[in-house]
């Protein structure tokens, strides 16, 4: 039988991997540099394998197949993880630790009454968030680092699956005073003679306000935020206009920006909802989840008309009975 190694060393291993430091991976693992150290090159006896490249540099380098090994190493600690999540599924749903990812367009505007809910409905829930793009966000959830994440749909994941829970309608921005403000509702013809100001690559709130103006993929070259709040600033100094998503509206990004809101004559949007690496044995407990996460997006108001921001010139019962 061959000798396997042992999942202390498959850590070791890629902690090295993702920090690229013997010192950061060492603390990562809880334990000293010299112990993380002995630990690889017993891991490369153990193998009768060279994995990493021996040098004077001292960021480790690793051979091809070291890089073959840490990708395998994944799956495999991730199989381990997954035997002992099942057992605790099956003891205790929706209680311990759970790990989620929030993208930036939705976290500010929907935790101040998502967190409150959770912690009534499941008490023995505990919570661990990270803020992050939806790449990046998806890339921890794949290695193991995250268990669920809550994001913007649609999005092509590979090897995860998703569950639509809400949709979120965008309005249009507009700087006070501007000619479409005097519209009941904004078409995209409209929108289609202005400069469309956008968030920075990487936001998928950017790639669905394109979706949704029928754009391919550019627009607002050189007028990108990197943030909403950024953005609703640039809509009220004349930049240009912007589609936002009723969910931030009514979470206040619009606070303190004098801005004009109009429907879109044709509704467009964005799904809300969780995604989980596919064939996770917490799935039951994930699609469990669903309906808290679901009540407190309509608490939140994404489904209503936003509140109006100072000057804004658009009351709540305009834009909610706006043809």
């Amino acid at each position: 039988m061959t000798p396997l190694p042992s999942p202390q060393q498959l850590r070791y291993l890629v902690s090295l991997a993702d920090l690229g430091h013997f010192g950061r991976a060492a603390a990562a693992c809880a334990v000293t540099q010299s112990t993380l150290s002995a630990g690889i090159i017993a891991l490369e006896r153990h193998l009768d394998a060279a994995v990493l490249e021996r040098g004077p540099g001292k960021r480790p380098v690793f051979t091809p197949l070291g890089l073959e090994l840490v990708a395998r190493a994944r799956v495999a600690l991730a199989a381990l993880a997954a035997v002992a999540e099942t057992a605790a599924a099956a003891r205790d749903p929706l209680s311990g630790p759970l790990r989620l990812g929030v993208i930036p367009t939705i976290g500010p505007f929907l935790l101040p009454h998502l967190m409150p809910a959770l912690r009534q409905g499941f008490p023995r829930l505990q919570l661990w968030l990270r803020e992050g793009l939806t790449q990046d966000l998806a890339e921890e959830l794949l290695a193991g680092r995250l268990d669920l994440l809550l994001l913007a749909l649609p999005v092509a994941l590979p090897e995860v699956e998703t569950l639509r829970i809400a949709e979120d309608p965008f309005v249009v921005a507009l700087p006070a005073g501007h000619r479409l403000a005097e519209q009941a509702a904004v078409s995209m013809e409209a929108l289609g003679g202005e400069r469309l100001l956008l968030l920075e690559d990487g936001h998928c709130l950017r790639d669905h306000a394109l979706a949704a103006c029928g754009l391919p993929g550019a627009g607002g070259e050189g007028f990108a935020a990197t943030s909403l709040h950024t953005l609703v600033q640039m809509v009220s100094g004349g930049l240009g206009v912007t589609l936002l998503p009723r969910l931030a509206v009514a979470g206040g990004v619009l606070n303190g920006a004098s801005l004009v809101l109009r429907p879109l004559e044709v509704p467009q949007g964005r799904g809300l909802g969780l995604a989980w690496r596919a064939r996770s044995p917490r799935a039951a407990e994930f699609r469990g989840l669903a309906p808290a996460v679901a009540a407190a997006i309509a608490a939140a108001g994404p489904g209503k008309a936003p509140r109006e921001a100072p000057e804004a010139g658009l009351s709540v019962d305009k834009l909610a009975t706006a043809p």
